[in-house]
C-alpha cells in the first residue's frame, strides 16, 4: 500500500513540485520516498512495504532498459500465477515483488495487463518509447486515482492534495455540491474541486502527449446476469470455499498482520478463517462508543474473539475524538458525509501500533444483502400502488422523532417515498438532503448547478439492469455507488492516514463474480438477510453471532450534538461561515433548531455540513501540510 504522482509530457517540468506533492501524501507510504524524472515526465512514489522489503521493491520501478516505469498502488493477490506465466514466456525477476509482476506483464501483455490482474490497484505505466501511459483502477473501486490537467500536463496522484502541492490551483466547483448534499459524496468523474477528476473503478485509462486518449471500463460487477443454478449445498459449498481462500490469499505479508472485529457476521467470518489457518493467536482489534449502548458491539467482539482465542485489543471512543474531524477532512480531501470514519481512524491509529496491515468484513453487506434498506426497496415494488399512495399520506401524519434508530423515524422516512421509482426511493431512503435539496442550496445558485445531477446518475444504473430483478438491481446500485465513493473511500482514507494497509477478503474478484449472481432465495428468506452466507458458516460462527441482526457502524452524533458538542457545531455553523457562499444561511438554522430541540435528529446531515464547513477553510487557508489532531485522551 503506498501513495502515487505522477506528471506527464509537462512543457516545463520545473513547475511541478514532486517532492512537494509526495510530502503530501507522506501518510500513505513513511518507509521511502522515490522519484524518476526524465523529458517531460516525472513519477513519483511514497513506499509502504509490506512484500519484498528489499530495495528490488522500490519504486518508481523501471524496466531493464528504461523504456518502461511503473508507480503502484495496491496490492496483486494472484501475482506468484502471473510470476509463474511469465516465467514461462522468458521473463527473468529481480525480487519477489507484486509490482515487477506488473511491470513485467505490461511487456508481455500490453494494456491487456490489467484485465489479469487480481487485487486492489491504482497505477501508471509510463511507455516512455511510444510515448504513452497506461493508468488503471482495481474493479471495486479500493484504491484512488485523482487526475488533473490544469497547470500543464497530465498530473495525477492517490489523493488530490498531492495535486495541490505539486502546483494545481484549488478552485471549488459550485456544482458538485447536488451530488455531496444528496449522497454525501461524488461519484467519478466528478470531485468537489473544478477541473479534478477521479478515475472510475474498474476502469483503465491511455494518456498521450495530446491529452486523454481512451478511457474504458474493463469488468462490471454481474449483479444483473442470470442467476446461478446450483442447488442449496452446492452454493454453500462454493461460497464458503471461496470466502476461505481469499482470507488465505490475503496473508501474505513480511510484515505484522491482524483483523478488524466488530463481531457482526462479516468480520467474524474472515477472523475464524484466520484463526484455523493460523499456529498463533490471531491478532483482532475493536472498538466501541461510550455513553449510547445502541452504537456499542464490544460484547459481540468479544465473544468472537474469545470462540477464536484472538490475541484482543478493544477501544471505546469518547465525544473528544470528535477532535479528529480537522485531520479527517483533510485526508478526504473534501467533505464526506460518513462520520464513522472516527471510528475507523481511530482503530486504524491504535492497530497500526501493533501491526502494519489489517483485514476487514467489508463487502460482506454487499455482496449478501445485509442491509435492511435492500428488503425495504424490493418490498416496496412488491405492494399495491392504492396502498402506497395510502402510506405516503399516513407518514406525514407521523411525528418527527430525535432519534434516527427509532421504530416511528423508520417508518415515516420508508412510507414517505415508498411510492417512488425505485430508483428515486434507494436514493431518497439513503439521502442526507433528499425533498430539501432546493431548499438547503441557496437560489441564486440554482440556475448555475443541477438539481437533478445526483438522481440522473442513479437513474441510469437502474436503467441499465431494466432486466434484472428489483433486488439484483438494488445490490448492482449499491455497488456502485455507496461501496465505492463511501464505504471505501472511508476505509483507506481513514487506514492510510496511520499508514495501515486494510485488505477486504469479501472483495475478492471470484467471490464477487459467484456471489453477485445467487439467486434472491438464497440472499434472504424473509426479513433474515445474508441467509447463504450465514449458513455456509453455521459451523464456524458462534450461536449468538449466527442469530443477531445488522447493527451497523455508526455514531452517536445525534447526543453528542446536543449534548458536550453543541456548543462546537454551533460555532462552526454559525452565521457568516464560509459554507454560506453555497448554502442557505436560515434552513441551516432551522436545522440546529430542530436537533437541539429533540424535534429531529439532524446528526448526520449536521456532521455533512461541517466537513463542508472545515474543508472551505482548509482550502481557503491553502493547507496541504496534515494538521494536528488531539488524541491523547480520546479511547480508553
Amino acid at each position: 500500500m503506498c501513495g502515487i504522482f505522477g506528471a506527464l509530457f509537462v512543457p516545463d517540468l520545473a513547475r511541478v513540485d514532486a517532492r512537494a506533492a509526495l510530502r503530501a501524501q507522506s501518510h500513505r507510504g513513511p518507509d521511502a520516498q522515490g522519484l524518476f524524472e526524465r523529458d517531460d515526465c516525472v513519477l513519483g512514489h511514497n513506499r509502504l512495504s509490506i512484500i519484498d522489503l528489499s530495495a528490488a521493491g522500490a519504486q518508481p520501478m523501471a524496466s531493464g532498459d528504461g523504456d518502461i516505469v511503473l508507480v503502484f498502488n495496491g496490492e496483486i493477490y494472484n501475482h506468484h500465477a502471473l510470476r509463474d506465466e511469465l516465467v514461462a514466456l522468458g521473463h527473468s525477476f529481480r525480487g519477489r515483488s507484486d509490482t515487477e509482476v506488473i511491470l513485467e506483464g505490461y511487456r508481455a501483455w500490453g494494456d491487456a495487463i490489467v484485465e489479469r490482474l487480481d487485487g486492489m490497484f491504482a497505477f501508471c505505466l509510463l511507455d516512455r518509447g511510444r510515448r504513452r501511459a497506461l493508468l488503471a483502477r482495481d474493479r471495486a473501486g479500493k484504491k484512488p486515482l485523482f487526475f488533473t490537467t490544469r497547470g500543464g500536463g497530465f498530473r495525477f496522484a492517490s489523493e488530490q492534495k498531492a495535486l495541490l502541492a505539486s502546483g494545481v490551483d484549488a478552485e471549488v466547483d459550485p456544482s458538485a455540491f447536488p451530488s455531496l448534499l444528496v449522497m454525501g459524496y461524488t461519484q467519478a468523474p466528478r470531485t468537489m474541486l473544478r477541473g479534478v477528476e477521479q478515475l472510475a473503478p474498474a476502469t483503465k485509462m491511455v494518456v498521450t502527449e495530446a491529452g486523454v486518449a481512451k478511457t474504458e471500463r474493463f469488468w462490471t460487477a454481474p449483479f444483473a446476469m442470470a442467476p446461478i443454478e446450483d442447488d442449496q449445498a452446492t452454493a454453500e459449498h462454493r461460497v464458503r470455499e471461496l470466502v476461505e481462500a481469499a482470507v488465505l490469499r490475503r496473508l501474505e505479508a513480511d510484515v505484522p498482520l491482524g483483523a478488524f472485529l466488530s463481531g457482526g457476521i462479516d468480520s467474524t467470518i474472515v477472523v475464524g478463517v484466520m484463526a484455523k489457518a493460523s499456529s498463533r493467536p490471531v491478532k483482532t482489534f475493536s472498538i466501541g462508543f461510550s455513553g449510547d449502548a445502541r452504537f456499542d458491539e464490544t460484547s459481540y467482539a468479544r465473544l468472537a474473539a474469545k470462540a477464536f482465542k484472538t490475541d484482543h485489543t478493544e477501544f471505546i471512543v469518547e465525544p473528544s475524538a470528535f477532535d479528529l474531524i480537522e485531520e479527517l477532512v483533510w485526508v478526504h480531501d473534501g467533505p464526506f458525509g460518513d462520520s464513522s470514519a472516527i471510528p475507523t481512524s481511530i482503530v486504524s491509529r491504535l492497530t497500526r501500533q501493533h501491526v502494519t496491515v489489517a483485514l476487514t468484513g467489508d463487502g460482506g453487506d454487499e455482496l449478501f444483502c445485509g442491509y435492511s434498506r435492500f428488503l425495504a426497496g424490493e418490498a416496496a415494488g412488491m405492494l399495491p400502488s392504492a396502498l402506497l399512495a395510502l402510506g405516503s399520506k399516513i407518514a406525514q401524519k407521523i411525528p418527527g422523532g430525535d432519534n434516527m434508530k427509532s421504530l416511528s423515524v423508520r417508518a415515516k422516512r420508508f412510507l414517505g417515498v415508498a411510492a417512488q421509482p425505485i430508483d428515486q426511493r434507494m436514493v431518497l431512503w439513503n439521502s442526507y438532503f433528499g425533498d430539501d435539496l432546493a431548499s438547503i442550496v441557496r437560489r441564486d445558485l440554482h440556475g448555475a448547478v443541477s438539481l437533478r445531477e445526483p438522481y440522473e446518475w442513479n437513474e441510469k444504473i437502474f436503467a441499465d439492469n431494466s432486466a434484472a430483478s428489483d433486488l439484483s438491481r438494488i445490490l448492482q446500485h449499491n455497488f456502485e455507488g455507496y461501496l465505492p465513493y463511501d464505504l471505501l473511500v472511508k476505509a483507506d482514507r481513514s487506514s492510510m492516514l496511520h499508514s495501515l494497509e486494510v485488505r477486504s477478503p469479501f472483495l475478492d474478484t471470484a467471490l464477487i463474480e459467484y456471489a453477485a449472481r445467487l439467486p434472491n432465495r438464497y440472499r434472504r428468506r424473509g426479513l433474515n438477510m445474508k441467509w447463504l452466507l450465514k449458513n455456509a458458516f453455521r459451523s464456524l460462527l458462534p450461536k449468538q453471532i449466527f442469530r443477531r441482526g445488522k447493527m451497523g457502524f455508526g455514531v452517536p452524533l445525534g447526543s453528542w450534538f446536543r449534548g458536550e458538542l453543541r456548543e462546537f457545531v454551533s460555532d462552526y455553523l454559525r452565521p457568516g461561515a464560509s459554507l454560506y457562499d453555497y448554502l442557505d444561511v436560515g434552513y441551516v438554522r432551522s436545522l440546529l433548531d430542530a436537533h437541539f430541540e429533540h424535534r429531529a435528529d439532524n446528526g448526520q446531515r449536521l456532521w455533512l455540513l461541517l466537513t463542508i464547513e472545515i474543508w472551505l477553510r482548509q482550502l481557503r487557508a491553502g493547507r496541504v501540510a496534515r494538521p494536528s489532531g488531539v488524541v491523547a485522551d480520546q479511547v480508553g
